[in-house]
């Protein structure tokens, strides 16, 4: 059985990068409530410009919070967030596929599983532990519902 889960070392770094985001805005809302060195169009731009980022980042580190498990014939997706654990037979996978971008010399790998329910989910190689595990084996029990290989260079 093969178990994969997001690596902590993103989302230490995707922590921290809140974390600085978040003490930026309290600083800024601390100087507008004391000095005003600022316009308070520029409080309003930049207060809800760091804001929306926080709130995207906050989303994106909720929704790729799952854990996937493959093995004996079937795919068990677990969403602890939203308390929810489906399981798929490996008959039920519809098709999927693998992408690879090259960018700065390095090589990003994402596998994208459509289900039958029209679920899907993705995994990829720099947010993901056990990735090479993953595609190898649905490269052995659904290979012939492999989509294409794509290779695309920016």
């Amino acid at each position: 059985m093969v178990i994969i889960k997001p690596k902590v070392s993103t989302y230490i770094s995707l922590s921290l990068v809140l974390l600085v985001l978040m003490s930026g805005l309290i600083l800024l809302l601390r100087d507008f409530s004391y000095k005003g060195s600022f316009g308070l169009w520029f409080y309003l731009i930049a207060c809800s410009l760091i804001t929306l980022v926080i709130l995207m980042l906050l989303v994106k580190m909720m929704a790729g919070w799952r854990f996937i498990s493959v093995g004996k014939d079937q795919i068990t997706v677990r969403l602890p967030l939203r308390g929810m654990t489906k399981v798929y037979p490996v008959t039920e996978i519809l098709a999927w596929e693998e992408e690879t971008v090259l960018a700065n010399k390095k090589e990003f790998r994402q596998v994208t599983i459509a289900f039958s329910d029209k679920n899907s989910i993705s995994v990829s190689n720099h947010e993901h532990e056990s990735y090479t595990e993953l595609v190898s084996y649905l490269r052995k029990k659904a290979a012939k519902k492999m989509v294409p290989y794509k290779k695309r260079v920016p």
